[in-house]
């Protein structure tokens, strides 16, 4: 008699029951993350964490950096006696330098690492500052801060983006979204230190002073150690009752100056309309301008946090580790044009038009319309993805249906040769 061969009808049915719920659901199918044979098991933790703080230093210096010396920008303007667009052009060539370095620093972080790397980085850009304080000409800037300064911040940026997929593998999107955030923590923090720099020591000492700071880039870079191929995670431990018991202590004596202070808040608040004129919230204009700017940093700030933060965790899922490298590498110096042409552009419609409307509304522009393209081009990609795998699966059950059909027909002939 015939004998059904075991696991031939169970994968028929199998593909059946697959092929069947994806009718059915109609379900997007993602293609598959790409396959991370580092050869050895990350460790997940322990000394990655503080690599992850080095990249949240290194990171946020990268992104934050060029954006925080615009508060010199006017004071530089009117020392050189230039336009808009050509002050623009330092901000401009700096980033264009720092996303055409990526390939460059790609290459040193594969031949040396990336300790290294963004020790030197640290290096370039603090120099750049330093020299930038004596320019003379506004080529200088250029030079300087622009393509020495750029191309030092490319050597911060792309080294710590790959060291974190050494160090992580299950925990890497939270290491990742965590290092991403060092982007709006030093913005925000060199937003006002600039600001007293400015006022305290003009735009030069202030160059000299931050050329100081971004020193602190070498000491992130010493962070970055390679990764040891054991690395065991070692056990959290908890803080001792000793620890606890000081915090307790030290909360309620900070308690207790806060009451001893009390009396004082009514004088402080009198100091206080010395220096802030609280009438500006009666004004229908600025009221119309804070909540429109609240809003927009609102919307602004959590649509480019999700993205930073998936950003190139999405790229290392699509090309591995080991390719990693390379790949930001060659991403960067396609932001490269954009991000050269955008500012002196802006600077130009000011420039043209003596109006800042225009500009913004340039900005709106350009930020819509990329937004579309992607929502409606993922759309369309997942549609295919979908149709692709069901396209597959129908050629799969067809084979595995061709394939039992003929062993029935083989088995089938075996029993009536042994009959006969």
């Amino acid at each position: 008699m015939y004998q059904p061969q075991p696991g031939t009808a169970a994968e028929f049915i199998a593909w059946a029951i697959r092929f069947q719920g994806l009718c059915r659901a109609g379900e997007s199918i993602m293609p598959p993350a790409a396959a991370s044979n580092l050869g050895y098991t990350p460790p997940d933790g322990g000394w990655g964490w503080a690599v992850v703080f080095a990249a949240f230093i290194s990171i946020g210096f990268s992104y934050a950096f060029p954006k925080s010396l615009t508060i010199y920008f006017k004071e530089i303007q009117e020392y050189f006696s230039v336009s808009y667009s050509e002050i623009a052009w330092v901000s401009s060539v700096m980033l264009a330098s720092m996303y055409a370095g990526g390939p460059v620093s790609s290459v040193l972080v594969n031949r040396y690492g990336s300790r290294p790397v963004v020790m030197v980085g640290g290096l370039m850009v603090s120099a750049a500052m330093v020299l930038a304080s004596f320019g003379t000409t506004i080529i200088h800037l250029y030079l300087c801060v622009g393509v020495i300064g750029g191309f030092g911040l490319a050597f911060n940026l792309q080294p710590a983006l790959t060291i974190i997929g050494t160090y992580f593998q299950v925990k890497r999107p939270l290491a990742n979204g965590l290092a991403m955030t060092g982007s709006p923590v030093v913005l925000s923090t060199l937003a006002p230190l600039n600001q007293f720099l400015f006022d305290s020591f003009g735009w030069r000492g202030s160059f000299l002073i931050l050329g100081s700071i971004v020193l602190n880039c070498c000491v992130a870079g010493a962070l970055m150690r390679p990764v040891k191929k054991s690395v065991q995670p070692k056990p959290k431990t908890e803080p001792p009752e000793c620890n606890r018991a000081a915090a307790e202590d030290t909360s309620a004596q900070l308690s207790n100056l806060l009451t001893e202070e009390s009396p004082s808040e009514s004088r402080s608040q009198s100091c206080m309309h010395k220096f802030i004129d609280f009438s500006l919230f009666k004004h229908r204009g600025f009221l119309i301008y804070l909540i429109g700017l609240v809003v927009y940093a609102v919307f602004f700030g959590l649509a480019f946090g999700m993205v930073s933060a998936l950003l190139f965790e999405a790229l290392m899922d699509l090309v591995g580790a080991h390719r990693f490298s390379t790949a930001v590498g060659l991403v960067t110096i396609i932001e490269c044009g954009p991000v050269l042409l955008g500012p002196p552009i802006s600077g130009a419609l000011v420039d043209i038009f003596g109006d800042y409307k225009y500009m913004y509304y340039a900005c709106g522009v350009f930020m819509l319309v990329p937004g579309i393209f992607f929502f409606i081009m993922h759309y369309y990609n997942y549609k295919k993805l979908h149709e692709e795998q069901r396209q597959s699966v129908i050629v799969e059950m067809r084979t595995s249906k061709d394939t039992i059909e003929l062993k029935m027909s083989q088995d089938d002939k075996t029993v009536h040769e042994t009959d006969g």
